[in-house]
């Protein structure tokens, strides 16, 4: 099939190079800069957490979506908050039967399309405030896919696998289509584990239960998840907040597989990594804070739910951004000697 990955960062980078390692014909969409001309001299190197380094030589890449051309599917790779500015540009990679599979981290736009019930087809306007997104995505293309990998980029060109390898995938109504049992055994072929869910939003609730506790946490403390679970005060606020993040769940009809205390001891058993938002922090880029908490923020007004804990983490996480933003900065712990 031909893929096209908007985003050659960590965790686009690593998918779409191993798709291609698997034979599959892929274009990188990726901004200007030395990342790009890096890929386009030398193709894209992953660095597995096993030891196993790989090169894929065979990768396209270019920063003009309209070259790229029609695709059989397109994986939106980039942040949350980057995809309305690129919706419209996107609509050159689509054929009819183009698919979109969306791997943001947090509660996505589509979230109730497809859903049924009382909130059918509402937009989630704190990722997408202007509408951009709805007018120029069809519900019809999109596939639903978790992102349990976690990975960095270490230099130009240059990929680290830190853990994980699962990328579960969904269709919105529940239905197992032609499509997406074709897109998951190619995820497997590429050495991922890849499964078909009935029902992707429950998988998107586990992710983003850890994504709005854990990622503002580290990000206003500068720990890792390590840190953070074995710290009894942020032990308990990483558990209000998921507390309440399940109320909001379970009123939409989710329920959840694994209870607080496994999630935060899966957290726990990963050790000194730095979550995503932190990384972001130090390299002083923009926060996924919509997407990984104004969303449930949202969610909670539209189900009547009281969020407290949440809330106030929100609006602290929220001015960090804003400081950065406007003052430039990145914000990074230094070691005193």
């Amino acid at each position: 099939m031909k893929y096209c990955v908007i985003g050659a960062g960590a965790i686009g980078g690593l998918l779409g190079a191993r798709l291609s390692l698997a034979g599959e014909d892929v274009t990188f969409i990726e901004r200007p800069g030395p990342h790009l001309d890096a890929i386009k001299q030398k193709g894209l190197k992953l660095l597995m957490h096993e030891g196993e380094e790989l090169l894929a030589r065979d990768v396209k890449v270019t920063d003009d979506m309209a070259q790229a051309g029609v695709q059989d599917v397109v994986i939106i790779a980039v942040k949350a908050y980057q995809i309305p500015a690129i919706a419209a540009r996107m609509r050159a990679l689509f054929g009819p039967d183009t698919a979109v599979i969306t791997i943001q981290n947090g509660i996505p736009w589509w979230y109730f399309h497809k859903h049924g019930g009382e909130f059918e087809g509402r937009r989630l306007e704190s990722v997408d405030p202007s509408g951009e997104i709805d007018a120029n995505i069809e519900p019809a293309r999109i596939i639903g896919c978790v992102v349990y990998p976690a990975a960095e980029i270490i230099a130009p060109g240059v990929i680290k696998h830190v853990e994980g390898n699962r990328f579960p995938v969904g269709e919105l109504d529940g239905s197992t289509s032609e499509r997406v049992e074709k897109i998951a055994q190619s995820f497997n072929t590429a050495g991922f584990k890849s499964f078909v869910l009935d029902n992707i939003r429950s998988e998107i609730w586990l992710k983003a239960w850890g994504n709005l506790s854990f990622n503002p946490i580290s990000a206003l403390t500068q720990a890792t998840l390590v840190d953070i679970c074995q710290f009894p005060l942020t032990r308990k606020l990483a558990a209000r907040m998921m507390e309440e993040a399940q109320v909001i769940a379970n009123k939409l009809g989710i329920t959840f597989r694994l209870t607080i205390d496994k999630r935060i001891a899966g957290a726990e058993s990963v050790g000194k990594h730095k979550t995503s938002m932190l990384q972001d922090v130090e390299a002083g880029r923009p926060l996924e804070v919509e997407a990984l908490m104004g969303t449930v923020v949202e969610l909670g007004r539209v189900t009547n739910t009281s969020t407290p804990h949440i809330d106030a983490v929100y609006a602290l996480v929220k001015l960090l951004d804003r400081v950065m933003r406007e003052e430039q900065v990145a914000v990074s712990a230094k070691r005193l000697n």
